[in-house]
């Protein structure tokens, strides 16, 4: 059975990217796909930036989206209104680094979107 896929989406492609990195010496069972930055490689987001990441990181079994800061949920909100990916979250207050890394994890054993954001917002204390 296929994993729920992970996109991060931040500000600074470096920090995505980065972040995929850490999770990947980890996390070898799960897609987790970088959306930092803007379509030029610049610092911001984009909503069709993060739709293509949220196509690539879909195996059938939803997708989860994280971001840093801002504009960037507002981004995720728009992509996932854009893509016909079925069971698209976006993980609203969670951090980046920390939730992607958790996520992937429970991503690994077979986990849902929805159980992934509920254990993750348990674990940061917003429940």
């Amino acid at each position: 059975m296929a994993n729920t896929g992970i996109v991060l989406i931040s500000h600074s492609p470096k920090v995505a990217e980065g972040t995929r990195d850490i999770i990947a010496e980890a996390v070898k069972n799960v897609k987790v796909v970088p959306a930092g930055g803007t379509e030029e490689g610049g610092i911001g987001t984009s909503a069709p930036k993060i739709q293509q990441a949220v196509e690539e990181a879909d195996d059938g079994n939803g997708v989860l989206l994280l971001y840093d800061i801002g504009s960037a949920g507002m981004n995720a909100e728009m992509a996932v209104e854009l893509t016909e990916t079925e069971r698209c979250h976006v993980a609203e207050d969670i951090p980046l680094v920390e939730g992607g890394y958790v996520a992937a994890v429970e991503a690994g054993m077979g986990k849902s979107a929805e159980e992934i954001i509920a254990s993750l917002r348990k674990s940061f204390r917003l429940e």
